[in-house]
């Protein structure tokens, strides 16, 4: 394994509409501007692998449109090897982004061809899959398809990480099982605990809960171990509830200071940038690759878009010297 990243996702066309604050229910306001661009949970974080020097391949599924056209044109100019599935009565997905004066956002996805990715495609990708050092995964496809592919990675000694965004209704514990790492943010972490681990808690909260409290809910999930995002607050990591994690204790990692203008994307860079560091140590725990990938995901957010938000490892190690 050469450090090689394989991602299994979606791919969505972004529509986004800059406003100067999110309406509220029954609320109509004036957009300031749109834009459009690529995007995609899947896409963002290949793109944020291969641009901080991971090999990246990408398995995903599209319609027989335009958008499908544009995907194509993108993994070329990125370095990005494409394993596109074709699903003709579908369409390629696409995203509304509204996005606030203040950076924030709200989003409504129709996923298309991306919910209907198949398991025999990612058979396919077999070989792929079994030359990876890292499988990454969010969860805009089928969770059937994504816990084959992490099975077929881990059988040829890949790590894998789920980042469970969104929470899909079918994800279960056997898939949990098949993470060495979840990355949920502070939404998704709340609603796995309250699913699997039995305990309502509340969102919200969590940024500001003691290292004790954090490890004590991880623990309740039934996987190795949990890399919980919390915003412009970094980052906490801790094992979950299975033994043998790959993570020893808690630890947190601060984020930096940044100009933000638009979080749209941030937890796709930290995801894709946490699978290339971990690739690049093959055998390592993912902790020392935090850091770098709170930082690169600190830097998008300097940036307008998702998809070409995401920082050049040059331009990463340029602002954080420390990180080389």
């Amino acid at each position: 394994m050469d450090g090689r990243v394989v991602v299994v996702g979606s791919y969505n066309r972004d529509l986004v509409w800059e406003v100067d604050a999110l309406p509220a229910p029954g609320e109509t306001r004036r957009g300031l501007r749109f834009r459009s661009g690529p995007g995609g949970k899947g896409m963002n974080q290949a793109i944020a692998a291969s641009r901080q020097g991971a090999a990246t391949a990408f398995i995903g599924a599209t319609g027989a449109d335009a958008f499908a056209a544009d995907l194509r044109a993108l993994a070329t100019a990125e370095g990005i090897e494409a394993r596109l599935e074709t699903i003709a009565d579908a369409s390629t997905g696409t995203a509304a982004i509204l996005v606030d004066a203040q950076g924030r956002n709200s989003i409504v996805v129709a996923l298309g061809a991306n919910e209907r990715l198949s398991v025999a495609h990612v058979e396919a990708q077999a070989p792929a899959l079994r030359e990876a050092a890292v499988v990454l995964a969010p969860l805009e496809s089928p969770p059937e398809a994504v816990s084959r592919a992490f099975a077929i990675g881990r059988a040829a000694g890949a790590r894998t990480i789920l980042n469970p965004a969104p929470v899909h209704p079918g994800l279960d514990e056997e898939l949990l099982a098949l993470a060495d790492l979840v990355t949920p943010n502070e939404t998704e972490f709340a609603q796995l605990v309250s699913r699997f681990g039995g305990m309502a808690v509340d969102a919200t909260r969590l940024a500001s809960a003691t290292d004790e409290d954090l490890l004590t809910l991880c623990g309740r999930l039934p996987c190795a171990a949990v890399v919980l995002t919390l915003g412009a607050m970094g980052v906490f990591a801790a094992p979950g509830g299975r033994e043998g994690g790959v993570l020893v204790r808690a630890a947190r990692v601060a984020a930096p200071r940044v100009a933000t203008v638009d979080t749209t994307g941030a937890g796709d860079a930290f995801n894709g940038a946490l699978a290339a560091g971990w690739a690049g140590a093959v055998g390592a725990s993912p902790s020392a690759a935090l850091v770098r990938a709170v930082q690169v995901a600190s830097l998008s957010t300097e940036r307008a878009g998702a998809a070409l938000s995401m920082p050049q490892r040059s331009e990463v190690e340029a602002r954080f010297p420390a990180a080389r």
